[in-house]
């Protein structure tokens, strides 16, 4: 006899595949204070992000006769909101247009935490699992609990004599370190008004996985462009799509490797990025679709999803 089994169609959901390219271009990631500075700002940035934007193309093309490389554009409506997007999208088009940047992707940084209705900033602070330090015996409370995620062991509390002298102190210890540590604790989130506010690094790691073609919800996929047909843009933020598709590019949003461009003021919050993902359990369906279609066109991708974004850090003046 055969023994028949019986699963639920709902408890293993079809994952979607998505078009991919092989780089997304990340032309800016700048704050408020960047736009606030005005257009002269904006355009020392394009100016500057010129010259890595053709090296990385030229890197792409190399490996491939027909590259498939799009461009992106993330505005900080999140942690603060400066202007409107009727006032803000075309100066940022403008001044990347002066510096010979075309604009494919443009998305709001707040749709890194909500997009559509679906909570992205949450569902993948659920997928974060911890790399427990050598010896370790679960005395530290989880992250989900404290919103602080480490690559390794924490200065153990310490206690002090009745002189104030310190006893028993240990330092930090990263858990793969070569020779020496680089011990790193990034906050994930902060509690303010009694709502959560999610850190730049976790907005930005979460960013990274949709730009991979990684994030999924009930395997269908997550912040899909739109296309904008030319119509002037909203007064408010909350009326712009969290994704919009601004040119006929047949490059798609998504890519197996990423490149971001930007000032180097942002290096910390970007190592901070890349410790997320690193311990990030990203959907095993999404995982496969990507290596096999990568390794199918000749450009396989590094196993570890951190070694998959690159970036470029510039000198500010």
């Amino acid at each position: 006899m055969t023994e028949a089994v019986f699963r639920e169609s709902t408890a293993e959901p079809r994952i979607q595949s998505l078009p991919l390219a092989h780089l997304s271009l990340e032309l800016g990631h700048l704050y408020m204070e960047d736009f606030e500075a005005g257009p002269e700002r904006l355009g020392e940035h394009f100016a500057e992000v010129r010259i890595w934007a053709d090296a990385a193309r030229a890197s792409v093309a190399r490996r491939s006769k027909r590259p498939r490389v799009s461009t992106c554009f993330l505005i900080d409506d999140y942690f603060t909101r400066f202007s409107t997007p009727a006032e803000l999208i075309p100066l940022v088009l403008k001044e990347a247009e002066k510096a010979g940047l075309v604009i494919d992707y443009l998305a709001r940084e707040s749709a890194c935490a909500v997009a559509d209705r679906i909570e992205l900033a949450e569902s993948v602070m659920h997928r974060l699992v911890e790399s427990p330090p050598p010896g370790s015996y679960g005395s530290r409370p989880p992250v989900s609990l404290t919103g602080w995620l480490a690559n390794g062991q924490r200065s153990p509390s310490m206690s002090r004599s009745a002189l104030g002298e310190v006893k028993g102190w240990q330092p930090p210890s990263e858990t793969a370190a070569r020779n020496h540590s680089v011990f790193m604790d990034v906050e994930l989130w902060s509690e303010k008004d009694g709502r959560r506010l999610w850190s730049c690094p976790f907005l930005a790691a979460v960013w990274q996985l949709a730009r991979l073609g990684l994030l999924r919800h009930l395997g269908e996929p997550v912040l899909v462009p739109r296309p904008w047909q030319g119509q002037d843009f909203p007064n408010d933020w909350d009326r712009l799509a969290p994704l919009l598709k601004l040119t006929d590019t047949k490059a798609p949003f998504s890519a197996y490797r990423t490149c971001t461009l930007m000032p180097n003021r942002f290096l910390a919050v970007e190592d901070a990025v890349r410790l997320i993902l690193d311990q990030t359990d990203v959907d095993a369906g999404a995982l496969q679709q990507v290596a096999a279609r990568s390794a199918a066109e000749g450009m396989p991708v590094p196993a570890a999803v951190a070694q998959r974004a690159t970036y470029v850090f510039y000198e500010e003046p």
